[in-house]
């Protein structure tokens, strides 16, 4: 059997060794900071205030792993923002989902007055007084219902899950169903949900994301330490260097001060990233078909 070789000619050589090079470059970019990351939060504090973490880890400990599981509020933080997670997205693909199939249907009288307003709401917004106000006047401040209801519902999602059940959800299989007694509460449970799998996991990923790594809210919305997520925690230790060494116990006996503190920065990075990490894989094979399908004009 045969094989053509295709014989490159000095500028296609020249064009790969300029594309791998770059491809080189940006790949070296990205993954050094994750990798110091990851070495700076298991070697010693004063390996990594000394500056001699470069790339690879010093004198290993699992001092600042040890230290963020028992500082109280990075726990509380942690398990804050799995609930938040959990139960924010929960709440955003069921109103996504309501919302973005009665306007996916021909029949729905008015659904071009309602996708107006939809999107004047991605262009204007009362802004941040006003969104605080309402907040407070129903009396969610300070409760965990301000980190869930305030973003119930993301538009662009929305506009996305919309377009994606009007590309593969067919009318004949609407009126088959239809025929056959089928209500249109039966129709999406039985039908439009198993056939929905790839965008349903692209925006519960979407949202997922968006609620781990919120903060924003808990900072304008929330007093009570007790309820703040992880991220807001975080925060406080990267941006204001806010550590109480009272609440890491023996911890703070076996380091010293500036020592632990830095030592909890790096691992509370890898903590708070770790999750979706793992989530990540599982979802990341329906992300071409669901946006792809999900983002073609309707």
């Amino acid at each position: 059997m045969e094989h053509s070789n295709i014989q490159e000619n000095r500028s296609d050589k020249m064009f790969t060794i300029i594309n791998y090079t770059i491809l080189s470059l940006f790949l070296i970019t990205i993954m050094y900071p994750l990798i110091y990351i990851v070495s700076a939060s298991i070697s010693s504090s004063e390996a990594v205030i000394s500056g001699a973490v470069w790339l690879w880890p010093i004198d290993p400990t699992l001092d600042g792993y040890s230290a963020v599981f028992k500082h109280k509020l990075i726990w509380s933080g942690f398990m804050n923002s799995i609930f938040y997670t959990v139960a924010g997205t929960a709440i955003n693909v069921v109103m996504t989902i309501l919302a973005a199939y009665p306007l996916s249907r021909k029949d729905f009288y008015g659904k071009n007055v309602f996708m107006f307003l939809f999107v004047f709401t991605m262009m204007f917004s009362g802004g941040l007084i006003p969104t605080y106000l309402v907040v407070k006047d129903l009396g969610l401040l300070n409760t965990t219902w301000s980190m869930l209801l305030p973003g119930a519902l993301g538009v662009w999602n929305m506009i996305i899950t919309r377009t994606y059940f009007q590309t593969t959800i067919p009318d004949e299989l609407l009126e088959a169903s239809q025929l056959d007694g089928c209500t249109d509460f039966q129709f999406i449970w039985k039908i439009v949900l198993p056939l929905s799998g790839p965008i349903i996991a692209v925006i519960t990923l979407f949202y997922a994301v968006g609620h781990w790594n919120s903060y924003f809210n808990a900072l304008i919305y929330l007093k009570n330490q007790n309820l703040y997520p992880l991220q807001l925690v975080l925060r406080d230790i990267l941006v204001q260097n806010d550590v109480d060494l009272n609440m890491l116990m023996d911890v703070a006996e076996q380091a010293k001060r500036e020592g632990l503190r830095e030592l909890l920065k790096y691992s509370l990075i890898v903590v708070a990233t770790v999750p979706l990490l793992v989530v990540y894989p599982f979802v990341q094979k329906y992300f071409v078909k669901g946006v792809m399908i999900g983002s073609l004009k309707g």
